[in-house]
């Protein structure tokens, strides 16, 4: 089968010698110039055509091809003038399909659950609690889940005057920090209340530590956490950490920094690591475990377990009218922000005759730190200890 294309009065078959004296298109947009029309398409026997100089051959499609069953399908429904669907009907009906059905794709969730549901920071971009003595904002950076989880507990065994905070970063996933803020503040407690001597809590925090990356560690699952921690009793202050945390406080508007980070850069930390047969470089201006983890303590990492170890610094000291809060944040904080600046902007919102919105200034230290580039996690929460 054959069809025919007809171009009458074409200019570029015999232009005319204007086109070579003046600016006139070579082909002009009116209807003379450009004849084009499907009704010329029809089937020819002659071998050629008198009323057009060129000719379109079209094969014919293979049998069984879309385009032939279409064809077919045409040629029966059309009238007996017609042939091969290619009369009344536009030729663009041969080659049209149908749209494919929508696929409707469900959203797997990626909140982690160890028996209780996630902490509000798993799904949602910023956190803000306020409770008896502390606030805590958090804020999600460019990951698309969260993985800082904070705790804060108040009015321990019914004593108003004892109390448990925590902030907790997790790496490589949340799932590690999710089980810290858990698990972590029984263990810790459970510890604490075995041991009768008051000169044994820093064991017991240590013990806590350790039992909780234990208990982490046959979960079998991947990623870390660093964390610290402050537990409130009988007007002491313990402040422990594994990692990047820190815990800073403010006394009489000076900072003092109640905690040190772990980071493979610290040279009794890089000392530690290579007697255990590990090693320190840097990686991209940062030092890095086996050119990995850019902290050298905290819960969970598995694969890294034999240098990153869940034993915590701690320090206890003894509340005084002159500590007036103190701050717990992680790394997403303290990389942007000094700690006397984290005092500054803090205390003028914490202390004094003024209406005192702590938590106005967990947002601000927070903001600042974005506004400075900060693209990780940041989590903020501060503890007015003058109500301990």
């Amino acid at each position: 089968m054959s069809c025919s294309l007809a171009l009458s009065n074409s200019p570029a078959l015999s232009p005319p010698m204007s086109l070579f004296r003046d600016n006139s298109p070579i082909i002009s947009p009116s209807p003379e110039a450009l004849n084009l029309s499907l009704t010329h398409l029809k089937p020819s026997s002659s071998p050629s055509s008198p009323c057009s100089p060129f000719r379109l051959r079209l094969q014919k499609p293979p049998s069984g091809s879309l385009l032939s069953s279409s064809v077919s399908t045409s040629s029966s429904s059309s009238d007996s003038g017609s042939t091969a669907g290619l009369g009344p009907r536009p030729a663009s009906a041969i080659l049209k399909r149908k749209r494919p059905t929508r696929l409707d794709i469900p959203m797997a969730t990626t909140a982690l659950h160890f028996g209780v549901p996630a902490t509000p920071c798993a799904v949602m971009r910023e956190v803000e609690r306020e409770g008896c003595g502390y606030s805590v904002y958090c804020k999600r950076g460019r990951r698309e889940v969260m993985e800082d989880r904070f705790s804060a507990s108040v009015k321990l065994q019914g004593d108003c005057k004892q109390a448990f905070f925590g902030v907790f970063d997790g790496h490589g996933g949340a799932k590690a920090a999710e089980f810290a803020a858990l698990k972590l503040e029984k263990n810790i407690l459970d510890e604490v209340v075995g041991r009768k001597d008051e000169t044994m809590v820093e064991e017991a925090v240590k013990a806590g530590y350790l039992k909780t990356d234990a208990e982490f560690l046959k979960e079998d699952v991947t990623g870390g956490a660093c964390c610290v921690t402050a537990l409130i009793q009988n007007g002491s202050l313990v402040v422990s950490n594994a990692g990047d945390c820190r815990a800073v406080l403010s006394r009489d508007g000076a900072a003092e920094a109640l905690t040190s980070d772990h980071r493979p850069s610290r040279e009794d930390e890089r000392n530690r690591i290579e007697t255990l047969g590990g090693y320190v470089d840097l990686c991209r201006g940062v030092w890095r475990i086996q050119s990995c983890l850019a902290v050298s303590r905290g819960i969970g990492d598995h694969h890294l377990k034999q240098w990153v170890i869940a034993e915590p610094e701690t320090k206890i000291i003894t509340i005084k009218p002159e500590y007036e809060f103190l701050i717990l944040a992680s790394d997403g904080l303290w990389d942007k922000v000094s700690n006397q600046e984290a005092v500054d902007i803090a205390r003028p919102s914490c202390v004094g005759i003024n209406k005192q919105n702590p938590l106005s200034a967990c947002k601000k230290l927070v903001n600042l730190s974005v506004s400075r580039g900060s693209s990780d996690d940041i989590s903020v929460m501060l503890v007015q200890l003058g109500q301990f």
